[in-house]
Parts: C-alpha cells; sequence; structure tokens
C-alpha cells in the first residue's frame, strides 16, 4: 500500500512492506523521496521518522540537483564515450559484418552493418561496457577475499538508475552498475570492497566505516571521484 506524508511542501512517498527496518531513499534525477516502512507502523511514527531525516533529505536533492549529467548520446562520430576515466571520440565504421567495438588512441571504433540505427548502436555499446565490467571484476574479487575474510558467491553486472552497487547479505550476491565501466579503476575496487564489507556488516554503522577505514584508507577519496564525474543520461519512470 502506497500512500504520502506531507511535510510543507516536501512530498515523502510511503510504501508499507513485509520488512522489519525503514528505509529511506532521495531518487534522481530530482530528489524524490520515497520511505519503505514495516507493514504495522503507523503513518505518524513515519512521519516522526521523515521530520527526523530532513535535514539529510535536503542535503541529498542538493546534490543531486547540482549533479552534473552527460547529454544524450546520439551515436554518431565524435560523441564522447568514456572507457575507465578516459575520454574517447567515437568513430562509426560501417561494414558488412558483425558488429565490433575496439579502442585505438583516442578513438572508440564502433564497426556496424550499413543502416545500423541508433537503438542498435546504443545496445552494441551498452553490451560492451558490461563485457568490460565482467572482465575486470574477478581478478579484484580474488584479490579482496582473503583480505576481508568473505567469499561472495555470485556477481551480477546491470544498469542501475539510483546506485553504483548493491549487495545481499543473506545470499552473498553483489550487483554492479554497468556504468562503473566508465569510471576509473580505483572507483571500481572502491564500490567492490565497499559491497564485500556488507557481508560482514550489512548497515553504514561505526562499524562498516571502521572496516572501510581499515582495509581501503583512502576510500572516500575514491567515493567523492566517483560521485564528482557526471552521471549518466537516463529516462527516469517512477
Amino acid at each position: 500500500m502506497q500512500t504520502k506524508v506531507q511535510l510543507g511542501d516536501l512530498a515523502v512517498d510511503v510504501v508499507r512492506k513485509d520488512i522489519k527496518n525503514v528505509h529511506l531513499s532521495v531518487y534522481p534525477p530530482t530528489g524524490k523521496v520515497r520511505i519503505a516502512a514495516p507493514e504495522r507502523m503507523s503513518l505518524e511514527t513515519i512521519r516522526v521518522f521523515a521530520i527526523s531525516k530532513l535535514a539529510w533529505i535536503r542535503q541529498q536533492q542538493r546534490k543531486l540537483r547540482e549533479q552534473d549529467r552527460e547529454t544524450p548520446r546520439e551515436y554518431l562520430d565524435r560523441d564522447s564515450h568514456y572507457v575507465w576515466g578516459t575520454r574517447y571520440l567515437l568513430k562509426v565504421v560501417e561494414a558488412d559484418a558483425a558488429a565490433t567495438i575496439e579502442l585505438r588512441h583516442s578513438r572508440l571504433i564502433l564497426r556496424v552493418r550499413p543502416g545500423t540505427g541508433e537503438l542498435k548502436k546504443r545496445a552494441i555499446v551498452e553490451d560492451w561496457y558490461r563485457e568490460q565490467l565482467k572482465r575486470a571484476v574477478p581478478p579484484l574479487i580474488a584479490k579482496w577475499e582473503p583480505r576481508l575474510g568473505v567469499k561472495v558467491a555470485r556477481v551480477f553486472v546491470q544498469r542501475m538508475k539510483t546506485k553504483w552497487g548493491s549487495c545481499n547479505s543473506r545470499n552473498r550476491n553483489i550487483r554492479l552498475n554497468t556504468d562503473l565501466a566508465k569510471k576509473p579503476r580505483e572507483c571500481l575496487e572502491y564500490i567492490i570492497v565497499h559491497e564485500m564489507v556488507h557481508l560482514s556488516e550489512r548497515h553504514h554503522n561505526d562499524n562498516f566505516t571502521a572496516l572501510m577505514n581499515k582495509y581501503l584508507p583512502q576510500w572516500k577519496l575514491r567515493r567523492d571521484e566517483l560521485n564528482a564525474g557526471p552521471l549518466a543520461h537516463e529516462t527516469w519512470n517512477y
């Protein structure tokens, strides 16, 4: 069941679920606020919780609204594309052969069949990014499993609009945002360590921070670098 809590000019969507704890989310690009709450929690208790988090909500909304976003990619010559933090200019080459992508100097060369449309080009490039990430992840998992004393069951790579990664500590699965292949490699490592630490500590509490400080002391710098760059252009459907 979904309802709303109005806090002055701020509307908060409330969804009741079969969960134990309250979850607060602020979604890009405009800062839409959503609270997932236990089914039996009263609306007044949810309202008090939202009020207690109002300063944090406003801060997150401000960050999202100020965050640069890429202009839509048209998949034409000289479109800018980023691979592991480096900017490449797109070069489209038509040839009667299977689609391929190659990085050469400062160019990302996309070879497609004559007449290939924009949607197909986008799908080819997105699949290529996914493969780059899938190849980069296993060595990092292997590096950090013995250091952190945890074991990852499976890693999923997918498009994610609101997160760089997520972790299900119960089944020990990690999900990673395909767009991480556009960011510097050290940012990918930060997200992987972040999610693997969640296998030991589910919450963003003092213990989680202590573990991050212990194993990746520069994690805040990497987090800031990751979030400082422009986000991918998206069409947002709530």
